[in-house]
């Protein structure tokens, strides 16, 4: 899983470092790192004609999936920290349910497949 992280000019040296970034993002969605293919974060400030400050950061997570549209969540926050966990929990919720979805179209077809095979009916005699 490769993991992107972009943020505008307004953020000081004082801000995450990818380094984090990726630890937190592999250590969340890592049960999912094999139907994910890239995470890009933008971090931003809200307010920018100052240097970011407290309630401004704003972070959108874009998760693109193997074979599926990309999935994006958003959280703002005081700072970048809170606003990456945020947005973490929430794609984390999202991706959940989504693979949940496609786990039980997978297991509902698979299963019907099944039933309808030649030499799989019961005999009720």
């Amino acid at each position: 899983m490769q993991i992107l992280l972009n943020t505008d000019s307004h953020f000081d040296g004082r801000e995450p470092r990818q380094e984090h970034l990726e630890s937190v993002v592999r250590e969340v969605l890592g049960p999912f790192g094999e139907r994910i293919t890239k995470v890009e974060a933008y971090l931003t400030d809200a307010d920018s004609t100052t240097l970011a400050g407290p309630g401004n950061i704003h972070c959108t997570l874009e998760a693109r999936l193997v074979e599926h549209e990309p999935v994006v969540a958003r959280h703002h926050a005081g700072t970048a920290g809170q606003a990456i966990h945020g947005a973490l929990r929430k794609l984390s919720c999202v991706l959940a349910s989504e693979f949940e979805k496609q786990d039980h179209r997978y297991a509902t077809a698979h299963h019907a497949t099944e039933q309808t095979t030649p030499g799989s009916a019961q005999s009720s005699a």
